[in-house]
């Protein structure tokens, strides 16, 4: 059957409708500019929306509600009054997709940015057709500027059994139908660990393996023992230094066979073990346009390809991987296009990671510190010391300020425990305009909150500075 091929002129063509692609759309309709996305999925907003951080931290908070997780401080762990069933959880999950999908749709309608489905493949520079699901031609697009904005994928072997309802990566376990007795984890990385969390909290019987020696390297380490501690407090096991070598289904069971010999068996395997730049589909060396050493697309400071009309952004071009962070590097790709003012991507941003306890931090860790030479000291605060957490919860908790010991001024914040995601914001704002440690002593907070554990790291840490003078 012949399909007939509309052709179409934007000044700027996005290929991918996630956090990157979103904002610099809007951006550049902002400016004026016409804009085409093309999104070959069913829905618009990437993976952020239909399988990574919307229904991951949907999913965290539905099991949080249901389960009671935060009266269990004041009541005891006492069995949940009634089982927790995939079905409560999805009706949450699908009501927060479909009210998002709807706002998305409407601020490209509001933006005039035309929204095009099926798969984009380079023909060169300045232009891509774009494909249906048959290999049918449905477009031809022409534009000035263009952003690949296409994400990554979980990075799943081929001798991997995947199959979507024992053997699962990150975004097959969103569609699974029953809430496993027992399952393992392979990667304490960001994904791996959430996810991990989660389903501890849901009662499920959790062992995350990896080979490093423990979760989250990324950590500040004091933060990372005090995670390791409280994931073990709801029943969560890591195990460290131990890579698998095969992966089988026996019966309803998943086989692990781990390179010293051991075999682990579990309900349900969660496949975490990094993710790769979303371009098979692309052709993009037919733009001039080839992969770095680790997969991804390589960009300079004004996310340029070496291309100098085609821009890349979010996860195809690699670390940090946030979605936070997607979003800007898409908006300062699209001023650069078009010559708006403009400025580099930030310094510094807060990282969040979404397990129980929730942990963020922005700056450095004590480690980089150490390394760097730099005369620091540490201010704490631990949760117990805050009275709005034992009004809403006791749950454990610190916040940690890393700063210089003659200047003053701060260096790193770390929070691990509820809020934190929130709150680091006012850390982050008072790193960006230098303050010193001593700012968050002469500020009133409002009480009883989270965020006057500020205050109560920061006398810890400035009593410590003056005892030593």
């Amino acid at each position: 059957m012949k399909v007939d091929v509309e052709e179409l002129f934007a000044d700027f063509v996005v290929i991918g409708s996630g956090p990157a692609g979103q904002k610099a759309a809007i951006q550049a309709a902002k400016l004026g500019k016409s804009v085409v996305v093309i999104e070959r999925d069913a829905h618009p907003g990437g993976a952020c929306l239909n399988s990574g951080t919307i229904p991951s931290k949907s999913l965290r908070e539905a099991i949080l509600d249901l389960t009671d997780f935060y009266k269990r401080s004041f009541y005891g762990q006492q069995p949940l009054e009634r089982q927790v069933s995939i079905n409560d959880l999805n009706y949450r999950l699908h009501k927060v997709l479909d009210e998002q999908r709807k706002i998305l749709l409407k601020q490209f309608e509001k933006n005039g940015i035309r929204l095009i489905k099926g798969v984009a493949r380079f023909e060169d520079r300045h232009q891509i057709l774009v494909l249906d699901e048959e290999s049918r031609i449905l477009y031809q697009v022409k534009g000035e500027f263009f952003l690949i904005a296409t994400g990554s994928k979980p990075r799943n072997p081929i001798n991997v059994p995947f199959d979507d309802q024992k053997v699962l990566d990150s975004t097959r376990l969103l569609s699974i139908d029953y809430v496993p007795k027992t399952m393992i984890v392979l990667g304490g990385g960001i994904i791996g660990s959430e996810y991990a969390s989660f389903f501890a909290a849901l009662g499920t019987e959790v062992t995350v393996i990896d080979k490093k020696d423990h979760l989250l390297p990324l950590l500040d380490a004091e933060i990372g023992m005090h995670l390791q501690k409280a994931l073990a407090t709801i029943g969560l096991t890591f195990i460290g230094n131990k890579e698998p070598e095969v992966i089988v289904r026996v019966g309803n069971q998943v086989e692990v066979t781990f390179k010293d010999g051991e075999k682990l068996h579990t309900d349900t395997l969660l496949y975490a073990l990094g993710r790769l730049a979303n371009v098979d589909h692309l052709h993009i060396d037919n733009a001039g346009i080839a992969l770095d050493k680790l997969g991804y697309i390589p960009v300079n400071a004004l996310f340029q390809t070496p291309v100098s009309n085609i821009y890349a952004a979010g996860d195809v071009i690699g670390t940090p991987s946030l979605a936070s962070t997607s979003m800007e590097q898409g908006r300062l790709a699209a001023r650069h296009a078009f010559g708006a003012q403009t400025h580099h991507f930030p310094d510094f941003y807060p990282i969040g990671i979404y397990t129980i306890p929730e942990i963020s931090s922005c700056g450095y860790t004590e480690d980089q510190l150490k390394a760097l030479g730099f005369r620091y000291e540490v201010g704490r605060a631990y949760y117990y010391e805050i009275a709005r957490n034992q009004i809403v919860g006791n749950d454990p908790g610190m916040f940690k300020i890393l700063f210089h010991a003659e200047t003053l001024e701060i260096l790193g914040i770390h929070i691990i425990g509820r809020a934190a995601t929130e709150v680091i914001h006012i850390g982050q704002v008072a790193m960006s305009f230098k303050a010193r440690i001593d700012y968050f002593i002469d500020q009133v907070f409002n009480y009883p909150t989270y965020a006057e554990g500020y205050r109560i790291a920061a006398l810890n840490g400035i009593n410590k500075v003056k005892h030593k003078r």
